[in-house]
Parts: structure tokens; sequence; C-alpha cells
């Protein structure tokens, strides 16, 4: 056996090894990775080693833009914006069937297009639509599965922590271009969701409508242009290049921080707590960045890329049935893996399998995010499916039963996505961003 694959094989045996001891991910891959790099080289070079990849897989630009959207997200959760994001979204479900289920989804496709998070906008919103639909008559098996299962168009239209990540691995691809790829598949996604909580809500009896009138209407909207100009200041200045996506970040926490401000729902005793959380969130996907940055290293010098490439293409030579064999892979690696790390350790290596017939990298970078954002919706690790049921006070068991449907629905938008390239493409293109 070479050095090559002997180092290989101890990177890999060795985050099974420590995955089964219950090791997190992040120190999982760390400790693995590096004591494969001891296998390469001397024990000094090797720390060398490790330490500069950790470096240089942290120093990104575009990796500053996370905790700024992280906290744009926590500001506008506690400053009021949430609620008037809550307010337009009625005028948009306000008349479908199980109208404030539905609001929920808008609503968590609004909230995520500002915030970048599945699990902020579904907390958000489950804390605030869950009491009301309990009012109606809604069961909390029903709100609570809706909520969960439209949470992760936050991941996918912009901003959207995860394309940041993906940006930083795939490399030529730009923030910009992974931002307007998201917005058809997020709206699929959602406009899924709604076709399904409206004829699970008919089934249920959930079919009364909200009247609201002109001059509710108007005030409705009157308060929430400023919540939804954030959207248009945010991505219009990103794409007009008036800022980079890191810097559309910062504007996006000064922003918030101002209009909550106003909105005078802002108790800046709860400041520090907000940054303390905004820290430790970035700080999980920045240590996973660093100890990836080893693994990949280690994956390139032991050549596992090109294996697993010829093992793939030695089942089938047909791309259809090598993408459809990847997103079974990611389906099922998205319900034990966060989408930070699964993006990070898959990207290297299916990446340049799908270039070889001339999958463009956003075409392939949102049928990846679209894959892993269904595995925040199920167990073992779904962080959208803990974080719904704990805002809807609901139960796993209860829960799954009704997210069944959703995940059909959502099944079918993946493969959608996945072979209907314009997809993605259509918007990146028309704006010459790819």
């Amino acid at each position: 056996m070479t050095i090559a694959s002997l180092s290989g094989l101890v990177m890999v045996v060795g985050i099974v090894i420590t995955l089964i001891l219950g090791f997190p991910i992040g120190l999982s891959i760390g400790f693995s990775s590096a004591a494969a790099v001891m296998v390469i080289l001397p024990f000094d070079k090797a720390m060398i080693t490790a330490a500069m990849r950790m470096f240089t897989g942290a120093n990104s630009f575009s990796l500053l833009a996370i905790p700024f959207f992280i906290l744009a997200g926590n500001l506008m959760n506690s400053g009021g914006i949430a609620k008037r994001l809550i307010g337009c979204a009625q005028l948009v479900a306000h008349r479908l069937p199980g109208s404030l289920a539905q609001t929920n989804i808008v609503a968590n496709m609004l909230f995520g297009a500002i915030s970048g998070s599945g699990v902020a906008a579904a907390s958000a919103m489950g804390s605030i639509l869950g009491p009301l639909e309990r009012e109606k008559g809604y069961s909390d098996e029903y709100s609570a599965a809706v909520n969960i299962a439209s949470g992760p168009t936050g991941m996918m239209i912009p901003p959207s922590n995860i394309m940041i990540v993906y940006t930083t691995v795939a490399s030529g691809v730009s923030v910009a271009a992974m931002f307007m790829a998201g917005y058809i598949p997020g709206l699929l996604w959602g406009a899924a969701c709604m076709v399904v909580a409206g004829v699970m809500a008919k089934k249920r009896g959930y079919v009364e409508t909200q009247h609201i009138s002109m001059k509710e209407s108007l005030k409705i909207l009157w308060e929430g242009i400023p919540s939804l100009m954030m959207i248009v200041i945010v991505i219009g200045g990103i794409l007009n290049g008036v800022f980079t996506a890191t810097e559309g970040s910062a504007i996006a926490v000064v922003y918030a921080f101002v209009l909550s401000l106003i909105y005078k729902n802002l108790d800046l005793k709860m400041l520090p707590k907000m940054l303390l959380d905004s820290v430790k969130t970035t700080a999980v996907v920045e240590f996973l960045v660093c100890v990836s940055s080893i693994m990949s290293w280690v994956m390139s010098y032991a050549k596992i890329p090109q294996l697993i490439s010829q093992g793939l293409l030695g089942i089938s030579s047909n791309p259809v049935v090598i993408l459809l064999i990847m997103n079974v892979i990611l389906l099922v690696v998205g319900t034990f893996m966060d989408p930070t790390p699964a993006v990070l350790i898959f990207t290297p290596i299916f990446l340049p399998i799908v270039q070889t017939w001339g999958m463009h990298p956003v075409h392939f970078g949102l049928m990846m995010v679209m894959n892993l954002c269904v595995g925040t919706l199920t167990p073992p690790v779904g962080a959208i499916l803990f974080a719904g049921c704990r805002i809807g006070n609901v139960s796993i068991q209860q829960v799954i039963r009704l997210l069944i449907p959703f995940f059909i629905a959502v099944t079918v938008c993946l493969l959608l996505v996945t072979f209907v390239p314009v997809l993605s493409l259509g918007i990146p293109q028309a704006l010459a961003l790819c």
C-alpha cells in the first residue's frame, strides 16, 4: 500500500470511528485529517502544513458575510421586522385554504430572503404564527409540519450562508451568481409546500380564509415596505456592483438595527446575547471550513476524488444515471450531516465528475444545496426539524408522518432542478453572471 493510499485510509477510518464514538463532526474531521497528514509528513512539518491549510481555508473575504447575515437575522427576529414580514405574507396568502399555514410558508420565504437561515426563519415564524394557528383550530402537528417543510426556503432564496460556503470550494463561482440561481428553486420549493398544505387543509377542514380590507392592506403594506426594502437594497446593491456580498451583509446588519430602533421593538440589553449567539454560530461554520481545508488537501494527495470518479463512471457513463446516484448519496448524507461540512466534503469529489460532461458549477451547486436542505428536515441531525418541533411543542414522531407528502413534493422539485438547468441558470445567465 502506498503512502497516499494509507493516508486516505487513515482519514476515512478515523472519521468513521470518531463519529461512532460521538465526536462532533468538526473535531472528527480535524483529528482524522491531521492524523492523515502525519502519515505523509514528519510530525513538525505535518503540524505546520495543517495549520497553513486551516489558515488558507478561513482566509476568504466571502466568508465574512456569514456572521453579518446571522446577526441580521437575529436582529430581525427581535426587532419587530419578522412581524411586519408576516403581515406582508398575509396579503399574499389570506384567501388560500389554511390561510395561516399558507402565510407561514410565504413568511418563511420572505424571512429567508433576508436572513439566509432556515432555522432562524422556522423559529421566528413558528413562534409567532403557531399560537394564532392553534386559536383557529389547527392541530399543532399540522402547523409544525408546514413550518418545518417550508423552513429550508431560507437556505435557497438569497442571501444564503450555505451558498457562500459553496463558492469558497467551487473555484470560479461568484456569490452573486449562486444567489440569483437560488430564486427559482427556492420559490419552487415554497410553491410545492403551499400546494401540499392547501390539500391537507381542505382534508382537515381548515378552509377558513381571512378577510383583509383595502384599508388594512394598505396599512400592512406601508408598515412592511421598510422591511421588504432590505431585500431590494442588499440584493440590488450586489447585482449592480455597488458593494460585494460581504459588504452587503454588513449593510443588512446596519439596516436591521436602525429599523429595529425605529420600530421600538429592540431591547438593547439583548444585544450582547445576540452578538454572542452570532459569534457561536459563526465559529462553528468557520471551524468546519478550516478543518475541511486540511481534509481537502489529504483527499487531493490520496487521489480520493479520482477514485470515486472512476467508481461512478464504472457503474455508468450516462449523466442521468450518475446524477441520480449523486442525488441519492447527498440525500442520505444530508440525514446524517449538516449542510456546511457536507458541501465542504462532497463538492471537491462530485464537481469534477459533473464538469466532465459540461454541467455548470452553479447548476450543480443548486442541486447540492437543495439535496442537503432536505436533510435539515430529517432525523437524526435535521436542524430545522428539531427547531420546528421545539417551537411547535410537538414530538418528531407526531410530525414526521405529516411531513411525508412534503418530502414527495420537494423530491419532485429536486428532480426538476437537477435535470432542467434553466431553473437554476436562467436568472444568472440573463444577468450575465455566469
